[in-house]
């Protein structure tokens, strides 16, 4: 009887292994590269009038009213990226934006906020496009909105978390669009105290891209960020926009 457990056993065991040699273990893809982009402008070379420029990005929700009063009211140049979503909530602000075109370039941050990245993988919680397809659809679903809501046809594309993988990168060139990176973060994705805040952006030297965020009205950072235009303001900083001046960015975002 022991004999015949023992066989049986044997056999059994024999079965599986030969069914684990079928059976392709679940590997789980690498996680892709990732590249998070710089982007300088061309310096102004002139002691006291540092040459900045001042990136926003509109991903969701509400315009933050502090900074938008703030650069119409000290007019002060800015680039803003907007998507699709935040362009159908906010005609007030697009219409500020339209009115005062000597001070606002409006640029592509994509159509739903998805990272500009080709395959499947989660950055900061948020899951990327996951194909070439879905990349392409981001950022031609953001162009589309724009042109739809009376915006000049963009230039830039600045995708959701500001990463990309290089084919992304590769393929977002291949449709025309420059890719903005930063040389500063100043709001640290609007998540940053409204001090520390104003202390980085005031910071910016020459030559330097600042990113920030106008869509938090409820954040701290905000305020920091609204101090911070009246600080650069005061020191002499000259404010461009990025179809204004000469650029260079790494990882073949911008050549």
């Amino acid at each position: 009887m022991n004999r015949i457990l023992l066989a049986s056993a044997f056999l059994f065991s024999t079965i599986l292994t030969a069914l684990a040699d079928e059976i392709p273990s679940a590997v789980p893809a690498p996680a892709p590269k990732l590249v998070e982009p710089h982007l300088h402008i061309a310096r102004s070379n002139v002691a006291g009038h540092a040459r900045v420029a001042l990136t926003f990005d509109a991903c969701m929700g509400q315009a933050d009213e502090r900074i938008l009063s703030t650069l119409v009211r000290e007019r002060i140049p800015a680039t803003i990226f907007v998507t699709a979503r935040w362009l159908k909530r906010n005609p007030a602000a697009v219409a500020v934006f339209l009115q005062n075109p000597d001070l606002f370039e409006l640029e592509n941050h994509g159509q739903n906020h998805i990272p500009a990245v080709d395959t499947p993988t989660l950055i900061y919680g948020i899951a990327s496009a996951g194909s070439p397809q879905a990349v392409r659809q981001e950022v031609e679903g953001g162009a589309a909105a724009m042109v739809a809501a009376g915006i000049p046809a963009p230039h830039w594309f600045r995708g959701s978390t500001a990463k990309y993988d290089l084919s992304a990168i590769s393929e977002i060139r291949a449709m025309g669009y420059r890719i903005a990176g930063y040389s500063v973060n100043g709001d640290g994705g609007s998540l940053l105290g409204a001090v520390i805040t104003e202390k980085r952006i005031a910071a910016a030297k020459d030559g330097d891209v600042v990113i920030s965020h106008v869509n938090q009205p409820t954040h701290a950072a905000g305020e920091g960020v609204a101090k911070a235009l009246v600080d650069l303001k005061a020191k002499g900083t000259q404010f461009v926009r990025l179809q204004d001046v000469e650029d260079t960015g790494d990882d073949k975002t911008t050549e």
